[in-house]
């Protein structure tokens, strides 16, 4: 018999789709308050709250009884098995299966449904069509009041978020047409959810409606600015930009400022300011810079000395112009501008004199012939600046000496420098270094220079300004080139830009060129800081030390290490972080166009580039992971390698490496022979592993394993295979990582290669464990500890006591369990090896758990937590997190664990560990109902179970299937509680984990103790 309690529509008992009789409205009402906590007690102030609102009758208590008794028969349609309602203290509950409330298993399939959008997206919609399945109509419809009101606006919530979920859904599976009808009706009633607006737009981008995607976009937008103002909408405009630039739908779901014109009128003498223009951006630069000018020459103090520093193109002079008018009233005593043509055309820098003498004829001393001694010529300018609130820019220094002379002394006269160099023997100076400008500002700066009459699409100008690197000079150009040309519009000049390999040469404007700007300052360097800058153009990665460009150049580390010096300190090259350094992208053409021109040099250089990664990459590998079997490398001995002696900087120079090693293993998969590319993926497995990226990896792997067994080397190809193992085993694929190290113990055996064959053992050991065979690996690893012990290789003895421990943990042998444990932990600790130390407080805490000792095992795990701290494996500290949160749980901190259960669930999901993703959902899920939201528990276990089930992870399966019997147990779900717990309790038989299946024994116990209720 089909029995069901339905809340959307007409409140109705349903048995075999036949309808029971209830009677009023009040009765229907109290039936609801009572479905909708099926399982949880309802006070009876809460009910009559519900029923009545604000103005109960007197005999309120006494007629609620009457309405529970008009319940309970209408309920008793149902036969022996009808949910019976029991009176407890101030309070009812009805006991029935939450799923038999339509309302309720519509939210609890919704929520299923949410848990498994980022791992399982067609079960998810599944879900989601079983959700609408338990929906009849509107929500206790026809009953007025505050909670059917309240009840009505929380399942519409949930109706949206189950819209939401499904067109995500829709949108991420490219299903662009599906999606489309599901958002339209939200979006008419919501029409200013950013969210909802912006999902709409991309589905009907992806589904070719562009026009009306971009129609519904500056509709909404000006709504929302209307509404909320001049930043609402910035989510609308992202996603309106990439559908303007033609990114495609799938792709794109994953501000002009103003200055208010404050130029104050110059003083009539002396003043030979170049004039302001229109300013945008650099507000912050400002701000300094201006600060420093009002502040200095107060009572009688000397002026401020500030040094504005940059690339060439930056905007230094610019802006020291720009902010000299901004403090003129500062300054009633003139204003000077003097260039010291530090990078002119002619490369003739002007002399101290000649600038003291510009500075004199400013100032204008009539009848008075000036002197030529440069000596003379200082006197006399400090001598008429003494007095004198003057601002003096000083443009284009080619060093501190040059400048340091025309310095009034003091003198309340203020004082600007630019230079493309850091001008560090200034005592004194406030530097302010200039970088290029940010998006909004390159963008607004194109569109004030190109000015109203020639309107342009935004997404068109932003391409622009991102070709020109938003460096302001090139931005200048580019709106200058396109103002020469009165029939093109910003896309054909966009169009000429990246035409063919969109050279420097196409940013012109018939009197300027970027690249005559870069050549005069490429020009001043020496031959040494010459062939530095042309090689890191070469560079595959964005970011480089010095012994990479030690690499590319065939110099010295320390010649090198002098040059990069040299070009950091006139802004050639940028220093992001401590010997770290990076490129102007339109630097880096102009060195690449002249690297170019070296033809086979160049391509050399490359070439030891990869092998200076590739060897330093071997020595970090064998420090990260000794316990490794290798495969030798190439490497060149004019390569000096970095300082990596230690594991703690091997994982360090990993971390700061990490880009520029998935840079070398593309460019050597491109570039490079299959030889190469084996060996490179083989010194990277480990390493891009531990830093989440086997994913990219495993293709490459596989090409790993077959070069090496078409070149007959069968000890590398063993070795590959074990790497493809870890992949394998990674992506909870558990079979295929024990078959490839199957294979690789094969051939490891024939080539009588020990070491070797011990390593496929733990490999294979590792996977067994995860896919739950427990006793295949006590039989490997007990037939191999033998014969180590003989070997006396303490590090690979403690790994087996490690791995054996964790077997007998498993099969509930505790005894035995801990006393490999502790053997393990002596012999790491003797090695003093930090990762099989923390590895086995790890184990050795999960074993306190499992013996009631929650405090031991929270110690154990902070400990674990402490040393994984000082490494750099982030899948290990999730681990350990999550592994905390179960023992935190248990000692009713629910807080702290569900904070670590979910850092931990983002880390696995971003680098796709299925396995341990499962555990995570599953921690929250008990953290929940342990903190007694059972009914948010529910679809958590329901998502690790499926996930478990779908990688074949066993161990994950039985923990699930019990956690999931539990919570379906504490929400008053009996038939699914057994259910599960008699699949936790069958599997735990079957892979002999004992524990697990005396827990779940207990559990089935339990429930079967459950007395069936009867009405009363």
């Amino acid at each position: 018999m089909e029995f069901e309690i339905r809340l959307s529509g007409s409140v109705e008992v349903r048995l075999d789709g036949r309808r029971g009789p209830l009677g009023p409205t009040k009765t229907r009402l109290l039936l609801a308050s009572l479905a909708w906590d099926a399982g949880r007690s309802v006070s009876v102030d809460s009910l009559v709250h519900r029923i009545w609102d604000e103005h109960p009758p007197a005999t309120a208590r006494e007629t609620l009884h009457t309405h529970i008794s008009r319940v309970r028969r209408a309920l008793r349609t149902a036969g022996p098995d009808a949910p019976a309602i029991t009176s407890r203290t101030n309070s009812y509950v009805l006991h029935v299966d939450p799923d038999r409330v339509d309302l309720r298993a519509y939210t609890g399939r919704v929520e299923q449904a949410r848990a498994l959008k980022g791992s399982d997206g067609e079960a998810a919609l599944r879900l989601l069509e079983r959700a609408d399945a338990h929906r009849y109509g509107e929500p206790l419809a026809g009953i007025s009041g505050s909670w059917p009101d309240h009840l009505r606006a929380t399942v519409g919530e949930t109706t949206l978020m189950a819209a939401m979920t499904r067109a995500e859904l829709l949108v991420n599976a490219q299903k662009f047409t599906e999606a489309v009808p599901v958002l339209a009706p939200l979006v008419s009633e919501h029409p200013v959810d950013e969210a909802l607006v912006g999902l709409l737009a991309v589905a009907l981008h992806g589904g070719g409606r562009t026009a009306e995607a971009t129609r519904l976009l500056q509709r909404t937008r000006q709504r929302v600015i209307r509404d909320v103002g001049l930043d609402g909408g910035r989510r609308l405009h992202r996603i309106q930009e990439g559908i303007l630039a033609g990114t495609p739908a799938g792709a794109l779901y994953g501000e002009g400022p103003r200055r208010r014109p404050s130029a104050r009128p110059g003083r009539p003498v002396p003043d030979n300011l170049p004039r302001d223009v229109p300013w945008t951006g650099r507000r912050e630069e400002s701000r300094r810079i201006t600060t420093a000018l009002r502040e200095g020459g107060g009572e009688g103090g000397p002026g401020a000395v500030v040094t504005i520093e940059g690339m060439g193109g930056v905007g230094k002079t610019a802006l020291a112009v720009h902010c000299g008018h901004e403090v003129a009233d500062r300054h009633p005593d003139g204003r000077c501008f003097v260039r010291l043509g530090g990078h002119a055309a002619d490369r003739t820098a002007g002399t101290p004199n000649r600038a003291l003498t510009t500075l004199l004829r400013v100032l204008g001393p009539e009848g008075k012939e000036l002197p030529r001694d440069t000596e003379e010529l200082t006197s006399m300018w400090r001598s008429l600046a003494r007095d004198r609130r003057m601002l003096v820019i000083l443009d284009d220094a080619v060093c501190s000496e040059q400048v340091r002379q025309l310095l009034p002394g003091a003198s309340p006269t203020a004082v600007v420098v630019t230079s493309r160099r850091r001008l560090t023997g200034l005592p004194g100076a406030r530097p302010v270094p200039l970088d290029v400008l940010p998006r909004a500002d390159a963008i607004a700066l194109f569109e004030q220079r190109l000015g109203p009459g020639r309107p342009s699409r935004e997404a068109e100008v932003a391409d622009i300004v991102r070709f020109c690197g938003h460096l302001p000079l090139a931005v200048e150009i580019a709106a200058s080139r396109l103002l020469a040309r009165s029939s093109w519009t910003a896309a054909d000049l966009l169009r000429q830009l990246t035409a063919g390999a969109g050279g420097l040469d196409e940013l012109r404007d018939g009197e300027r060129t970027l690249e005559h700007v870069f050549a005069l300052s490429y020009r001043a360097l020496s031959a040494d800081q010459q062939l530095v800058f042309r090689r890191i153009s070469l560079h595959t990665g964005m970011e480089f030390g010095p012994h990479a460009v030690a690499a590319l150049t065939g110099l010295s580390l320390a010649a090198t290490e002098r040059a990069l010096e040299q070009l950091l300190t006139r802004h050639l090259v940028s220093e992001p972080a401590p010997h770290r350094f990076t490129l102007h992208d339109l630097l880096r053409k102009y060195a690449r166009s002249l690297s170019e021109a070296e033809g086979t040099k160049s391509r050399a250089a490359t070439a030891r580039l990869a092998t200076f990664y590739m060897a330093a990459a071997d020595r970090a590998d064998r420090l990260v992971h000794p316990y490794r079997s290798r495969t030798g490398v190439d490497t060149d001995e004019f390569i000096t390698l970095p300082e990596i002696n230690d594991v703690h900087t091997a994982e360090q120079w990993v971390i700061s490496e990490s880009g520029n090693l998935s840079d070398t293993l593309e460019w050597i998969s491109g570039h490079g022979s299959e030889h190469q590319l084996a060996l490179c993926v083989h010194v990277l497995t480990g390493l891009l592993d531990m830093r989440g990226h086997p994913a990219t990896t495993e293709p490459l792997l596989r090409r790993a394993v077959d070069h090496w067994a078409a070149a007959g080397n069968s000890g590398a190809r063993a070795r590959a295979l074990l790497d493809l193992g870890v992949a394998h085993s990674h992506h909870s694929r558990y079979e295929e990582a024990i078959s490839a190290a199957g294979a690789a113990r094969e051939l490891a055996r024939a080539l009588g290669d020990a070491e070797l064959e011990i390593e496929c053992v733990d490999q294979m050991c590792i996977s067994l464990w995860q896919a739950g065979r427990y006793r295949a690996i006590q039989s490997l690893q007990e037939g191999i500890l033998d014969s180590l012990l003989q070997t006396g290789n303490s590090l690979q003895i403690a790994r087996s006591y490690n791995i054996l421990g964790v077997t007998h943990l498993h099969l509930s042998e505790f005894d035995s369990a801990r006393a490999h444990f502790d053997s393990a932990l002596g012999q790491f600790t003797a090695i003093d090896h930090e990762r099989g130390i923390f590895s086995t407080l790890n184990n050795m805490a999960e074993l306190a758990t499992r013996t009631g000792d929650p405090e031991g095992a929270e110690n154990a795990y902070r400990k674990a937590i402490s040393l994984a701290l000082k490494r750099s494996d982030r899948r290990e500290l999730a681990t350990l997190r999550m592994n905390l949160a179960n023992a935190l749980i248990d000692l009713g901190k629910a807080d702290e664990a569900l904070t670590l259960s979910h850092h931990s669930l983002d880390f696995f999901r971003s680098v796709g560990d299925r396995r341990r993703e499962a555990i995570a959902l599953n921690r929250i899920g008990r953290a929940h109902r342990t903190a007694g939201r059972g009914e948010q528990a529910i679809p958590l276990h329901v998502a690790a179970l499926a996930l478990a089930r779908r990688i074949g992870a066993a161990g994950e399966v039985v923990d699930a299937t019990h956690e999931a019997a539990l919570s379906h147990m504490a929400t008053g779900r009996t038939a699914q509680a057994l259910t599960y717990a008699e699949e936790s309790f069958n599997l735990s038989m079957q892979i002999g984990a004992h524990a697990e299946a005396d827990r779940a024994s207990h559990t089935l116990a339990a429930l079967r103790d459950i007395p069936r209720t009867t009405a009363g």
